[in-house]
């Protein structure tokens, strides 16, 4: 029995498989029937209609018979979602929204909230086969505990007999890591470390607009003709956050390798024939070895 088997005997009878989540579709961003909505917002059309009737969720435009939907209904859609995991009730979530909606034009709340909520990056889910995880990390099939790892940090998602994987980019850097002699074990526990690192990092970019942007256009009363602004100022801070980031990173890698041990040969002025050679000892004795150095007056004059 391969580890993904294992893993898949140990989910009880009746308890929700990560896999049995509807995932919105990222693709389509046309006119959208009722059910396409649905999919996209990773919830059912009932509860689409449920919100429509609560007034939550704007009409849609009807042609012919058909009501067609757009990207700031799944904005709202989206939103009401993550109000709802922050613990708002609907009937909150109504008041809040309709007194976000007063002295503002549907058009201008719905960009706002379509910028708010949309997604952070263009990836792509992947589908693919317990062999081909197993070929990307030779090992884990008869590892089961680093699967359910795997599954709990949210980089494999089961699908019946299939393995959906949130990010690609990153199950492939994990490959990488692995192909090149990390363990398997210690490159899951550096990505826990790392979600914990940048989920800091991304609490402070989120408190620099909330601070320095919506706190001031809050305390002046949300006035109409800043909230496109307010929008704006939330579309280019998008991607200040990845750039800033990666610029950061860069320059820090470049100090860690500098001073890390496997630059000591390069310090100590060993050249490649040196390495693997008796030689070695010999000239990092020989190139550290501290001289009298010149005279500051050499060449000089008095």
């Amino acid at each position: 029995m391969t580890a993904w088997s294992c893993y898949r005997a140990s989910v009880a009878p009746g308890t929700a498989d990560p896999g049995d989540i509807t995932e919105a579709d990222p693709s389509g961003a046309g006119k959208m029937t009722v059910d396409e909505l649905a999919r996209r917002a990773g919830c059912t059309t009932r509860t689409v209609r449920n919100h429509q009737t609560a007034g939550l969720l704007p009409p849609p435009t009807v042609v012919g018979r058909v009501g067609h939907y757009g990207e700031g209904h799944l904005a709202r859609l989206r939103l009401i979602a993550q109000l709802q995991q922050q613990g708002y009730s609907l009937a909150g979530i109504a008041s809040l929204l309709e007194a976000w909606e007063r002295g503002h034009s549907l058009a201008d709340v719905l960009g706002f909230e379509q910028t708010l909520t949309a997604p952070w990056s263009d990836e792509e889910p992947e589908v693919v086969s317990p062999a081909r995880l197993f070929e990307l990390f030779p090992g884990s099939a008869t590892r089961p505990d680093l699967i359910l790892r795997a599954v709990q940090l949210g980089l494999l998602v089961p699908e019946g007999a299939e393995v959906r994987l949130p990010s690609p980019r990153l199950v492939q850097a994990g490959a990488e890591l692995v192909a090149v002699g990390v363990p398997l074990a210690a490159a899951l526990d550096e990505v826990a470390e790392l979600r914990d690192d940048l989920d800091r990092v991304a609490g402070r970019f989120v408190g620099l607009f909330e601070d320095h942007v919506w706190k001031p256009f809050a305390d002046a009363g949300m006035p109409a003709d800043r909230l496109p602004w307010v929008t704006d100022a939330l579309r280019r801070i998008r991607p200040l956050a990845a750039a800033t980031v990666q610029a950061v990173l860069a320059r820090a890698m470049e100090h860690r390798v500098a001073a890390s041990t496997a630059m000591a040969p390069v310090r100590a002025g060993i050249t490649h024939g040196d390495i693997g050679t008796e030689a070695v000892g010999a000239t990092r004795a020989t190139r550290t070895a501290p001289g009298p150095g010149p005279s500051p007056f050499e060449g000089g004059t008095q």
